[in-house]
């Protein structure tokens, strides 16, 4: 049976599906302005991998889930960095220095103050040589023997001196907040930055360590265009780091509106636990969550 369609009601429903439409063409400009606005490219902290197997296959494994970069700890073979990245087509996004646990830089002992700046030259050459434009560092570590005031004062002495290398290089040195009872508010970051006076040292921010002392997203306007990189983690109060994007206590929404006020733009290195990204399925979640975390 064939009905006829009157004038009216064609235009009604042709205007319907012009409504829709358009909203849709509208979502995906606003999508896509999102994308433009947002230009932070997305890696992963070498040591957080937990996919098995030699430096090839693991970086085989992150950019087959689709990432862009890879942050590799420093003192690894560089030939063997070297190949996996050339083979990959990964980027350093950052050389996260592996000597300063062990060896800080506000240590009493100034022997082991000396070998943690060693450590920090050669995660500075480890970048140059990678094409990564800046080095992770913890500055020092406050506890019983080491007060406050004394980390601060060493920690500064220390990478002054390797800033005329950072200088040579055009890398930068980026300090990251941890939890290491040192620098447990934003003021307290620039107040330490000033004190160091370069512009060779900037700020590698850790959205999830800083929820333990306040909001991350109220750090990000203080820091501002001191941020050099960021390392993207999700943190719950009970489960603590051992949560996956959105399952956590971050504000993302916030964070991100909050990026975009200081324009941010850059890398989005994860630092989740290596529990997930133990396989294939386990990294493309991840590096799936982690678009959501830029979309929000």
């Amino acid at each position: 049976m064939t009905h006829a369609i009157n004038r009216r009601d064609f235009l009604k429903a042709g205007g319907t599906a012009f409504a829709a439409a358009a909203l849709q063409t509208n979502s995906s400009a606003i999508a896509e302005d999102q994308t433009k606005k947002r230009q932070i490219k997305k890696a992963i902290m070498y040591g957080t991998i937990g996919f098995p197997g030699n430096v090839m296959a693991k970086l085989q494994a992150v950019k087959a889930a689709g990432f862009e970069g890879v942050e590799p700890m420093s003192h690894m073979h560089q030939d063997e960095v070297l190949k996996a990245l050339d083979a990959t087509g990964l980027k350093a996004a950052s050389v996260c220095c592996d000597t300063h646990w062990g060896k800080p830089l506000s240590h009493p002992d100034e022997r082991v103050r000396q070998e943690g700046v060693e450590g920090l030259l050669q995660a500075l050459r480890d970048a140059k040589r990678y094409g990564a434009s800046s080095v992770l560092l913890v500055p020092g570590v406050v506890n019983k023997q080491v007060p406050y005031e004394d980390c601060f004062k060493r920690s500064v002495v220390e990478i002054r001196k390797a800033v005329p290398l950072a200088e040579e290089l055009g890398v930068k040195i980026a300090i990251e907040n941890v939890w290491n009872d040192f620098i447990t508010k934003p003021e307290q970051a620039v107040e330490f930055m000033d004190a160091i006076n370069s512009p060779q040292v900037g700020w590698h921010f850790d959205i999830g360590n800083a929820i333990r002392y306040s909001p991350s997203e109220t750090w990000i306007p203080v820091l501002g265009k001191r941020i050099v990189k960021l390392h993207i983690k999700e943190y719950g109060q009970f489960k603590k780091f051992s949560v996956r994007f959105f399952e956590g206590d971050n504000h993302w929404p916030a964070i991100m509106k909050a990026l975009d006020q200081v324009g941010y733009q850059g890398w989005g290195i994860s630092e989740q636990p290596g529990s997930q990204s133990k396989d294939a399925a386990e990294l493309k979640d991840l590096s799936e969550r982690m678009d959501r975390v830029f979309a929000s």
